[in-house]
């Protein structure tokens, strides 16, 4: 079995999953322990911190990774 990454832009993807889910700005904030400008910021990047991306997938009991690769 092999994998290939997607083009992805991992802000934009945390961005959707939390409105899907409902859930506000403030909320995310306080469940990573960061300021709401740095989530906002974080809407922007197009890559974050390996840690991060698991408290976040964590928290939003939603698996980035497996969104980030395809099976070829």
């Amino acid at each position: 079995m092999k994998f290939q990454m997607k083009d992805f832009h991992i802000g934009k993807m945390i961005q959707e999953e939390l409105g899907r889910q409902g859930r506000t700005v403030v909320w995310l904030a306080k469940e990573i322990y960061c300021e709401k400008s740095n989530v906002y910021k974080l809407f922007k990047r197009k890559s974050i911190d390996f840690e991060q991306l698991l408290k976040i997938s964590e928290v939003l009991n939603h698996n980035f990774l497996s969104d980030c690769y395809e099976e070829r």
